[in-house]
């Protein structure tokens, strides 16, 4: 797996200023700048839609400003990428020869390198690292929260790849102020409501999971069949198997939050293919799964208002 070097700019920031060199630690230079721009100028932006400003801002949250944190990252070693008819992982009996059936191996499984474990690793740090970041940006403008956060990721050649955390800082009218900011992607109006309800938002969430299985020969009879449809039971393992080691892994970091619940904001699905040897091939899967942990507030159970208080009318 690779790691994120320290850059060393010379180049000048939109304010004409002389950006610094940089070790990787506290907020990259222009950000810096950026924030101090801020503090000058105050100016309050929001990335939030109409809905969402209006609805934040009616519990005492109005936006404060747009905030970002990202990180470039060369992921070189990504673990073992063989197949899984020889390392152990999720489910399955062990089989060798024609018809047996075969491992599927998840980052998730014991062993250190396994289903591309220090991928995995790399992408954590990635996203991270650029929520990290994001938050150092919001504790400097006095945020109490950042909402409507949106996590994105870009290749940029040569291995090394862009993680980027984005999203509107929020800031309480009152006296009282959070010791750290919470972080979700739910919108302005989602995070009313469940402020509404007796509860707050805590962190983002994630889970990430890649698997690795090998074509046997039932796989490849079944997908090179024709002239029925038939199910392809090795990829139905396969995609069942990452999908569940993602959620497990959300719900193992959900836990470490200290959440007592959580929002699932979407499961994504990849799937490709490789061939590591001549023909020998495998088919690998990447599943992720993200939402907002969540805490309660209030000493009640039942909700203190209901979510429709503040449903948006339409008219048809």
């Amino acid at each position: 797996m690779g790691a994120a070097t320290p850059t060393r700019d010379r180049t000048s920031g939109a304010g004409g200023e002389q950006m610094s060199d940089w070790d990787g630690q506290g907020l990259p230079p222009a950000a810096a700048a950026r924030m101090q721009r801020f503090a000058q100028d105050h100016i309050a932006t929001s990335l939030l839609d109409v809905r969402g400003e209006v609805s934040i801002g009616g519990v005492g949250l109005p936006p404060v400003g747009e905030v970002m944190g990202c990180i470039v990252e060369s992921i070189g070693w990504q673990g073992y990428g063989g197949c899984g008819a020889y390392y152990g992982g999720y489910g399955g009996g062990y089989g060798g020869g024609y018809g047996g059936p075969m491992q599927t191996v998840t980052s998730g499984a014991a062993a250190s390198y396994a289903g591309y474990k220090p991928y995995v690793d790399a992408l954590y740090r990635g996203y991270d690292t650029a929520i990290s970041r994001m938050l150092a940006e919001a504790t400097t403008m006095g945020a109490d929260g950042v909402v409507g956060v949106s996590l994105t990721s870009a290749e940029l050649g040569s291995n090394n790849r862009e993680f980027v955390a984005l999203g509107t800082a929020v800031r309480a009218t009152g006296s009282v102020h959070a010791v750290r900011p919470f972080v979700t992607d739910l919108g302005g109006a989602d995070v009313a409501k469940l402020l509404h309800a007796g509860y707050v938002p805590v962190s983002l969430a994630y889970g990430i999971s890649v698997g690795v299985r090998h074509d046997d020969y039932n796989t490849r009879m079944q997908a090179s069949s024709w002239g029925w449809n038939t199910e392809i039971s090795g990829y139905t393992m396969l995609v069942e198997h990452v999908r569940s080691d993602a959620r497990h892994q959300f719900a193992r970091r959900a836990a470490a939050a200290g959440a007592e619940g959580a929002i699932v904001s979407g499961v994504t699905l990849q799937v490709g293919e490789i061939e590591p040897a001549e023909n020998h091939r495998d088919h690998i899967a990447e599943a992720t799964v993200r939402g907002t942990t969540l805490v309660r507030f209030t000493a009640t159970a039942a909700p203190r208002t209901k979510a429709l208080t503040i449903l948006p009318l339409r008219r048809v």
